[in-house]
């Protein structure tokens, strides 16, 4: 199963691979996770705990980063076991590009699962996959921004609060 898609993140190049590299980070966003420890050199371990229609599993894996450049690029692969319930693994291409606003941050994500999860179906699957990715990139988004304004949703004026920063700008002190 293939995806891709793309962000404005309202934060420099540098603040959102900063993100991308911290094991804090990447805990906070990727949907279930309990534990991410290691660093990018290295690798991470990782355990997340996930249920895909009937079936619920702790997957325990290794995320590894690659093709890294900094501010600008770097592959995200991982994969994990989930016992009984099978095996999932994926990856993520992402690229970094300074816009006015911030970053275009752009993915192209691939998932593949195989065991009792993979008997669910591909649409089922397909569609886990890709609430997955949007969650981890929109949860990546809120780490660096905040959570969103709802005041943002009306006519810009000069009455609005000033943007709030989310928690990893602010341990950071990135802007």
């Amino acid at each position: 199963m293939k995806m891709s898609d793309q962000r404005e993140i309202a934060a420099d190049p540098a603040t959102v691979y900063a993100a991308l590299l911290d094991p804090e980070v990447l805990k906070a966003c990727v949907p279930g996770a309990t534990e991410v420890i290691g660093n990018p050199g290295d690798g991470y371990t990782a355990s997340v705990t996930q249920k895909v229609g009937p079936v619920k599993a702790t997957f325990k894996g290794q995320v590894i980063m690659a093709n890294m450049v900094e501010n600008q690029s770097l592959t995200i692969s991982g994969s994990g076991k989930g016992g009984a319930a099978g095996f999932a693994k994926g990856g993520a291409e992402v690229t970094l590009t300074p816009s006015e606003t911030g970053t275009l941050l752009a993915y192209e994500v691939e998932a593949k699962v195989g065991g009792k999860i993979a008997q669910l179906g591909s649409r089922l699957i397909d569609g886990f996959a890709k609430k997955m990715a949007d969650q981890f990139f929109t949860n990546l988004q809120q780490a660096i921004e905040g959570p969103a304004d709802p005041a943002d949703d009306g006519p810009s004026g000069s009455d609005k609060a000033p943007a709030k920063k989310g928690w990893f700008k602010k341990v950071t002190g990135r802007s």
